[in-house]
């Protein structure tokens, strides 16, 4: 990787300031295209060290409610992959320094043109992706030609996965781990961070890369514990129900929307910087 890499950079200035790292989920065009562009762009000084940002798709099968249905929100208001990068490109005008990493499904990058995508991704200034439903068995789908253009592939290790398993899926993951601490669907059960430490200190004998641990965070409290035992707490769930509990009658983005999921924001961040 070159040696601007936001992701490295990102961690190593986590590791001075002794603290983990707190990795913000959203969707692509979630509620709308305009307001999704601004939260994007407010949430590093909300306090988002590290932007996951979903691809829209119909069918997004590791997620929950919540999430299901940002999904359809972002596409029933225009949302696309090709949106989707130019969201990061003009996000990249204002902000160079966080990373942002693409999560999602395989089938609209398949839709769009693998290859097409991954120069375009590139170009638009994404750090890296987290492919959900492509196995290591198809690395050379997409996280071959991804990682040759420079592009992270941030794996996802599961609390199911024995030793065997757990080297296969690290050998072409860099950037980050994501472990999921709980198996199942995303913001649904909060899982013993005891449990959670023990599972990340068997994964770390394998690998020295950063881990993040994603799937049923929630809150300040739950985000201060994840970040005594791993590198970077992710959340997701619980930010687009704040953006869902900010939309009026018709669907649409109340004024105080933006304030309110930034505020929120700013009080998970604060769980990891007292």
């Amino acid at each position: 990787m070159s040696s601007d890499d936001r992701i490295q950079s990102t961690f190593e200035r986590l590791r001075e300031e002794g603290r983990a790292g707190l990795v913000t989920f959203v969707t692509a065009g979630d509620p709308d295209p305009e307001t999704s562009q601004q939260l994007m762009e407010r949430l590093p000084d909300a306090g988002a060290d590290i932007i996951e940002l979903g691809m829209p798709f119909s069918d997004p099968m590791a997620d929950g409610p919540a999430i299901q249905a940002a999904n359809l929100r972002a596409l029933a208001s225009g949302a696309s992959l090709r949106g989707t990068l130019d969201m990061v490109r003009r996000f990249r005008e204002k902000n160079r320094h966080t990373p942002v990493i693409l999560m999602g499904y395989f089938n609209p990058i398949y839709q769009y043109g693998p290859s097409h995508f991954v120069t375009d991704a590139v170009a638009a200034g994404i750090d890296g992706l987290i492919m959900v439903d492509l196995p290591p068995e198809e690395d050379q789908e997409l996280c071959d030609p991804a990682r040759t253009a420079g592009l992270h592939w941030v794996r996802l290790v599961t609390p199911t996965s024995n030793e065997d398993r757990l080297k296969q899926v690290l050998q072409n993951t860099s950037g980050f781990i994501y472990y999921v601490s709980i198996a199942g669907i995303t913001g649904t059960r909060s899982a013993a961070v005891s449990s959670i430490g023990d599972a990340l200190t068997a994964v770390r004998k394998h690998t020295q890369l950063p881990i993040a641990v994603g799937f049923g965070i929630n809150t300040a409290e739950q985000v201060r514990a994840t970040g005594e035992v791993a590198d970077g707490a992710v959340v997701g769930s619980a930010i687009i129900r704040e953006i869902e509990n900010n939309l009026d009658e018709s669907g649409g983005a109340k004024p105080e929307l933006l304030d309110r999921v930034t505020g929120l924001v700013s009080d998970l961040s604060g769980g990891l910087r007292r």
